[in-house]
């Protein structure tokens, strides 16, 4: 893979990037490395995604929009585990179509949502492609030292909830494909969920308090709750007729020949950002008092039961997911 010329690389670290650097621990973005102190009594929890061009995101997609959706769809896993981000590494493959324009907004979108979180660069690389553009990205979090919230605790007998609203990440790709019929206002709503989902970080220390198992929903909701059932040994009754839907998406669904068929789409879209998580029944009035406080919708959509995988129920009947969601090659 050829690499960017020395001038460029390096301009395009000391103009754009050495300014998104964490004061003290990124070094200036000057050195090979990131030093970081160690907190007691603290947890550092690590995730990594990589989105590419085409794939994760449109060609004509903003520069500025990819850079928000790459850190924040790793600040959701975050959240899922009930971690404060604090940083991220990030690593640039620049596409032909990746001029200095270009790379301004990317680094523009980095700065806006690293004021709106509270994070900084810690360092990375830059390169270019030939081929499609690949941005990754590594962010760095903090949990109180053994309170991280895994996919492998949930309990035969607790509940299921979701955060928010599930289907727009599919309904926002296709309205930014042209592929949908809605009035002007709910497709701008749709595209800017797909384009910059927003992280649940706000709910994220209700989670580690309260939540045996928690995931961020970015494969589809039916494909993470199947990730928990795996992960805990246990099975989860999803109760397909109580899927929360945005305005938009209910207008969507409204005029949907086959409601089931439209929600089994929903349900496996992916994209969401949403967290999905057990609790015990017990914590359902403190989770929903919780919820309200922070204006955020939470609904039940289920129970763990023994036996594995997910068992999806609409309209008091078993049905058989066709696809669960977005599997990576």
């Amino acid at each position: 893979m050829p690499s960017l010329d020395v001038a460029g690389e390096f301009e395009t670290i000391e103009r754009l990037l050495r300014p998104l650097a964490h004061p003290e621990w990124g070094r200036g973005l000057a050195d090979d490395v990131a030093v970081l102190p160690s907190r007691p009594g603290y947890d550092l929890v690590l995730t990594k995604d990589v989105i590419v061009e085409g794939v994760h995101f449109l060609p004509d997609d903003p520069l500025e929009t990819v850079a928000k959706k790459l850190l924040r769809v790793n600040l959701s896993d975050l959240a899922a585990k009930g971690s404060e981000p604090f940083g991220y590494l990030l690593a640039c493959c620049w596409s032909d179509r990746c001029g200095w324009p270009e790379r301004e907004a990317f680094a523009a979108g980095l700065a806006q949502d690293q004021a709106l979180f509270g994070v900084f660069l810690m360092g990375g690389d830059t390169v270019r492609t030939p081929g499609p553009a690949v941005f990754s990205l590594t962010a760095l979090g903090w949990v109180p030292a053994g309170e991280a919230v895994s996919r492998a605790g949930a309990q035969v007998g607790d509940l299921v909830f979701v955060t928010g609203t599930i289907g727009d990440g599919l309904l926002g790709l296709q309205a930014a494909q042209a592929k949908l019929k809605l009035d002007a206002e709910r497709l701008a709503r749709l595209i800017d969920h797909y384009r910059t989902p927003m992280p649940r970080l706000d709910f994220a220390d209700v989670v580690r308090n309260l939540a045996t198992a928690a995931a961020d929903v970015s494969d589809g909701l039916a494909a993470d709750l199947n990730h928990i059932a795996k992960a805990s040994g246990v099975g989860i009754a999803l109760n397909l007729s109580v899927l929360p839907l945005s305005a938009a998406a209910q207008a969507w669904f409204e005029d949907r020949v086959d409601p089931q068929a439209a929600l089994e789409d929903l349900a496996t879209g992916g994209d969401d950002y949403q967290i999905v998580f057990t609790a015990h029944p017990r914590h359902e009035e403190t989770l929903r008092r919780e919820a309200e406080r922070r204006l955020l919708r939470l609904t039940r959509i289920g129970a763990v039961t023994a036996g594995e995988g997910v068992a999806v129920d609409y309209g008091g009947r078993r049905i058989e997911l066709a696809r669960r969601g977005w599997t990576h090659g």
